[in-house]
C-alpha cells in the first residue's frame, strides 16, 4: 500500500503511559556494553544498584530512546522489512531518573519521498514528560522506509547534517561490541528479528543479523560519556546521530570526537572493514 502523505502527516498520539524501573535501566546501560569489566566502579555506577557504600544508580542519557519503547505518533503502513533508523536526536531537558512513571506525546514532523528506487524519510517527534507533566526528553527520529518512495510527497526540505570539523580528531576510543549483543540488547524493547534472526536478515538483503542502530547510538553516547563528560549523565544536553552503515556484533567500533566549546562533533567507523557506521554526530554538554 503506497503512503498516503496527508494520513500521515496527521497522525498524532498524546498520553501514552509508561513505566520504568531500575532492572530496565541496567538492562540498557548492559545492552550498550557497560560493565564488562566488573571492577571498572565508573562503569559499574550505571549496572549495578548493590554497592557496599550507597550510591545512587545511574542512568545513561540514551536511556531516553528505550524508556516508552513503542511510543509513537500510530501506525503507518510500511514495508517493516525494509525500513531502517536514519537518525536520531535527543534534547534532554532533565536527568532520567532510576525509575518513574512517564506520558509520550508523539506526531508526525515531516515526510520527504525520495524516489520509487529510493525510498521514503519520515520524521517524527516523541516528547516524554515525567508524572508532573514537565518534559524530560525530546527524541526526534528519522526513518528510512527504502520501499516505500514514490508516492508523490515532497522531496525538498530535510535538515542539513551537522558540519564536521575539519581537522584531525582531538580524541579517540575504541569500543568492542560482543557477538551476542544484538540478542542482549532487544531485550530493551526492539525485537525486530533483522537483529536476531539469520534468515530474515538474508530477506532483507543483509549476509546476518545487524546490530541494532539505536544500540550503535548508544555506544557513541557511552564515548562521550567516558571521554568528555566523566560519566555524568546530567552533562548531557543534546546526543544526535545519522546512521550511515550497518554495525555487526562483534565488531569494534572507534569513535572519533572534536570538542569546540560545549560541543562535541562525533563520527563512529568500523575500521576492519573500512565503513563510518555514524556520522555527523553532535553532542551539546552543559
Amino acid at each position: 500500500m503506497p503512503i498516503n502523505y496527508e494520513q500521515l502527516m496527521a497522525l498524532k498520539n498524546l498520553g501514552q503511559k509508561y513505566a520504568y524501573g531500575d532492572r530496565e535501566v541496567m538492562l540498557y546501560a548492559y545492552g550498550i556494553g557497560m560493565g564488562a569489566d566488573p571492577m571498572d566502579e565508573k562503569e559499574l555506577a550505571f549496572v549495578n544498584e548493590a554497592a557496599a557504600e550507597p550510591r545512587p544508580l545511574k542512568v545513561v542519557p540514551t536511556f531516553a530512546s528505550v524508556a516508552a519503547w513503542g511510543a509513537g505518533p500510530g501506525e503507518m503502513h510500511l514495508n517493516r522489512v525494509m525500513v531502517v533508523d536514519g537518525e536520531r536526536d535527543i534534547t534532554f531537558h532533565k536527568p532520567l531518573a532510576p525509575s518513574a512513571h512517564i506520558t509520550a506525546d508523539s506526531s508526525v514532523l515531516a515526510v520527504y519521498d525520495k524516489g520509487k528506487d529510493k525510498g521514503a524519510v519520515i520524521r517524527h517527534q516523541t516528547v516524554l514528560r515525567d508524572d508532573r507533566g514537565e518534559p524530560i526528553a525530546t527524541l526526534v527520529a528519522s526513518r528510512f522506509a527504502r520501499g516505500d518512495g514514490g508516492f508523490g510527497g515532497p522531496s525538498e526540505g530535510q535538515p542539513e547534517p551537522h558540519a564536521m570539523p575539519n581537522r584531525a580528531p582531538d580524541r579517540s576510543v575504541d569500543i568492542t561490541t560482543r557477538p551476542d549483543q544484538a540478542l542482549v540488547y532487544r531485550l530493551c524493547g526492539d525485537r525486530n528479528p533483522l537483529h536476531s534472526d539469520p534468515g530474515f536478515a538474508k530477506k532483507a538483503g543483509f549476509p546476518k543479523p545487524i546490530l541494532h542502530g539505536m544500540c550503535t547510538y548508544g555506544i557513541t553516547c557511552r564515548g562521550v560519556l567516558q571521554t568528555y563528560a566523566d560519566y555524568d549523565p546530567s552533562a548531557f544536553r543534546q546526543h544526535a546521530a545519522r546512521f550511515s552503515s550497518p554495525v555487526y556484533p562483534g565488531d569494534t567500533v572507534s569513535i572519533e570526537m572534536w570538542k569546540d566549546g560545549n560541543v562535541i562533533s562525533f563520527e563512529a567507523k568500523v575500521k576492519a572493514r573500512n565503513v563510518t557506521v555514524i556520522k555527523s554526530g553532535r553532542s551539546v554538554l552543559a
